[in-house]
């Protein structure tokens, strides 16, 4: 895995943090470090920082970047979903701050055996955390026509799921689809793609995000960082596609009291949060030409109300 990696949002990030007290810091996505290592040297006060991550490859190297803070940090193999229970582990009641940087790092597209890429050849793996069992060659070799159908349409938003799906069940039968690849070239021979889109791009994203459970993570995880905020705490959440920056804007809303309609159904609950930014905030056009990846991030954040 390579370890230069550029953190998205930075300043942004510290800004948004900028003049609070940071004794306790939870950091549910650490990746290479780069924003824990400038949180850390902005907040000299933290007195613990943990960070966790369900890529072990990503804490390893986070590890040697966050070196000169050896005696704050602790480092955790796990998913941000599980918040209450690594609090708890570390007898660590309640936290002033919380970073989510969500979706594929730099670090997991570079590394091409990880399969996260159409642009690299790879087997279909996909897996953020290795030690799991399902990868992205199981759902698009076994998985029924009208599974895939699904995820395709729900999970990448893809205008021609019903064609790719029905292409790639028409290529297994001839043989296993085994690499990056072999899968890329099946959809561009039935899609065009989004403007500005490889044909591909969305149908690995769909795929990614199953393989991995990410939006389920995302909306389980968000719940229990709003509960394990300190009276005042602030929680900043990066988001990388609509799915997930929809889930984050209505988890807020619906948590500083805002009446939620989805499905019909009418949801409200009891306000506990200040939303901080009324509109996501996005990269400035410098950041996006220094670092075109950064083109699709969405930060917003949020601020537990201090009776909550």
């Amino acid at each position: 895995m390579k370890a230069p990696h550029i953190p998205v949002l930075l300043s942004e990030i510290l800004q948004q943090f900028e003049g609070k007290k940071l004794r306790t810091f939870l950091d549910g996505t650490l990746g290479a470090a780069g924003h824990a290592a400038a949180i850390l040297q902005a907040h000299p006060e933290i007195e613990k920082y943990i960070g966790c991550d369900r890529d072990q490859n990503a804490l390893h190297i986070a590890e040697k970047t966050l070196e000169p803070w050896q005696k704050k940090v602790e480092l955790v193999h796990s998913n941000f979903s599980e918040i209450q229970q690594i609090l708890k582990d570390k007898k660590v009641p309640c936290v002033d701050g919380i970073l989510l940087d969500l979706g594929v790092s730099s670090m997991q597209l570079d590394q091409g055996e990880r399969g996260f890429s159409f642009s690299k050849e790879a087997d279909l793996d996909m897996r953020m955390d290795q030690t799991q069992s399902l990868t992205a060659a199981e759902i698009v070799n076994q998985f029924p026509e009208k599974d895939l159908q699904q995820i395709f349409r729900d999970l990448g938003e893809e205008p021609y799921w019903k064609k790719i799906a029905s292409a790639i069940v028409r290529a297994r039968t001839e043989k296993t689809i085994q690499t990056t690849k072999e899968l890329a070239e099946i959809i561009q021979r039935v899609s065009r793609g989004k403007k500005g889109l490889h044909p591909a791009t969305l149908v690995f994203q769909a795929l990614r995000i199953y393989v991995n459970k990410e939006l389920e993570s995302l909306e389980k995880g968000i719940e229990n960082a709003i509960e394990a905020l300190s009276p005042d705490g602030r929680l900043a959440v990066i988001s990388f596609h609509s799915l997930e920056d929809r889930i984050v804007k209505n988890t807020f809303k619906a948590f500083s009291g805002r009446k939620m309609y989805i499905d019909q159904v009418h949801s409200q609950k009891t306000a506990t949060l200040k939303v901080l930014t009324k509109k996501p905030i996005t990269p400035s056009n410098a950041e996006i030409k220094k670092n075109p990846r950064s083109r699709s991030a969405k930060l917003r954040v949020a601020e537990k109300l201090g009776g909550a």
